[in-house]
């Protein structure tokens, strides 16, 4: 049984509105050399953009892009580098009818993303940078908080919970509710529990069993499942034969209560979405409200 709701119906983007009133699919442009998925193409802009092109086509609502890796294990790189990698695609994609996806974790970034016209910010690190704040604040971007223990590099080194739910919980209500107190309106706000993100297989699935006690937060849920290491701890297959099971996560992430998944798969993911669709989601609309 569907637990779409009436959280968070629609999600103010920078030009866009985004209808959530069915759930969206958020393709995955990486810019890094070290993409734990093995996807990433660094600085080759003709790449990316083909990558970017085929993802719309095959049916994505929004992409995101990053130009540094959060894999488990993951060195930071310069502000420089990040921004070298990203604006050049991100200036070519920003005249297109869907919202662009920033990933990153640093101000200046963040600034020169939404400058450059980024729809939204996505931040592994929930906006707790210095600076971060007044960065995204007054701008019209939608915000993407999610949830991490420690930092990439170190974050799967027995991360541990005494309930996972109610902690990750807790931090996202904490840190939206710094982002309200900013000025920040609620239409401009997505919550992320962070699958893989300091957390182990049994912490992940708990968090994925009871996202509705995220949903209670009154935000809508972006789930990022695609292609991680809880897919092949569960399966056991390596990273590039996880897209069965990307799918399978991304379904079971919708039906109870996401409105964005963020994927690698595009094309499986809106066939599976079109037959979910036409059993539970009989009164959604379709397009992208500009």
């Amino acid at each position: 049984m569907s637990s779409m709701d009436a959280c968070g119906d629609v999600l103010s983007c920078g030009r866009f509105r985004l209808d959530l009133s069915k759930p969206r699919i958020m393709a995955v442009v990486n810019l890094t050399p070290d993409s734990f998925s093995g996807d990433g193409f660094d600085r080759n802009l003709d790449g990316a953009l083909a990558c970017a092109e085929a993802a719309v086509e095959a049916g994505a609502d929004m992409l995101d892009i990053g130009g540094e890796s959060s894999r488990p294990g993951a060195e930071p790189v310069s502000e420089q580098e990040e921004l070298d990698r990203i604006l050049p695609l991100l200036e070519r994609l920003v005249s297109w009818p869907v919202p662009i996806s920033v990933d990153t974790v640093k101000p200046a970034v963040m600034r020169a993303a939404i400058d450059a016209g980024a729809s939204m910010i996505n931040d592994i690190n929930a906006f707790r940078a210095r600076t971060a704040l007044e960065a995204v604040c007054d701008s019209e971007a939608a915000l993407c908080v999610m949830h991490m223990r420690g930092q990439p590099r170190t974050m799967q080194h027995a991360p541990h919970y005494d309930d996972v739910v109610a902690e990750v919980r807790a931090f996202l209500a904490e840190r939206t509710g710094v982002l309200r107190a900013a000025g920040v309106d609620d239409d401009r706000i997505v919550i992320d529990p962070g699958f893989g993100f300091g957390k182990t297989l049994e912490h992940n699935i708990a968090l994925l069993r009871r996202m509705r006690e995220l949903l209670e937060l009154g935000f809508p849920v972006l789930a990022g499942l695609s292609r991680k290491s809880m897919l092949g701890a569960i399966t056991g297959r390596p990273v590039d034969q996880r897209g069965v099971a990307s799918v399978a996560a991304a379904m079971v992430a919708v039906d109870l209560g996401a409105r964005i998944v963020r994927v690698h798969d595009v094309a499986a993911t809106r066939d599976a979405l079109a037959v979910w669709g036409a059993v539970y989601c009989t009164d959604c609309d379709d397009g992208l409200l500009s």
